[in-house]
């Protein structure tokens, strides 16, 4: 046997959806362009607050899943529990090739980045490295790669 935990399967399976929404539907295609500028949007004819609250309601929809999933880890749900990971989910997405000022991003640029932030927790985490610390590494990553998307932003 070759065994893939539920929850692994359950995450390609998000992200596979997360991908069909953004690349190939009108959910994806106003996403990125409320991102990208809100406003033009708006001028061109598009209803941003409803598309906002659709956008919204989905994302709270794989944000519920990732709580259940992980409160089904940890056979428990305090309210406190993901308490912590906002800035490594920010690094993931970041790391993935995400633009900070909106419109431009992938999922599978998502999910590689999260693959190197849990490379490099566990990394960390291994080599006994204060929590404190693992924060500032995080944070220097974080600054990394908004530096790279500027300097990609400069060339285009």
């Amino acid at each position: 046997g070759f065994d893939i935990p539920n929850a692994v399967l359950i995450f390609f399976l998000a992200a596979v959806i997360g991908s069909i929404l953004l690349a190939r539907t009108i959910v994806g295609r106003y996403n990125f362009a409320i991102g990208s500028n809100e406003e033009a949007t708006r001028l061109s004819g598009v209803n941003v607050r409803n598309w906002k609250i659709v956008i919204y309601t989905i994302t709270g929809l794989f944000t519920g899943l990732a709580g259940i999933l992980i409160a089904s880890r940890l056979n428990s749900a305090q309210p406190s529990l993901g308490s912590g990971y906002e800035l490594e989910a920010i690094a993931a997405v970041v790391i993935g090739g995400t633009s900070l000022s909106g419109g431009k991003g992938t999922i599978v640029g998502t999910v590689i980045g999260a693959l190197i932030m849990s490379v490099l927790t566990n990394g960390l985490r291994i080599l006994s490295v204060p929590q404190e610390w693992q924060t500032v590494v995080v944070g220097f990553v974080i600054l990394l790669a908004v530096y790279a998307d500027i300097l990609r932003r400069r060339k285009a």
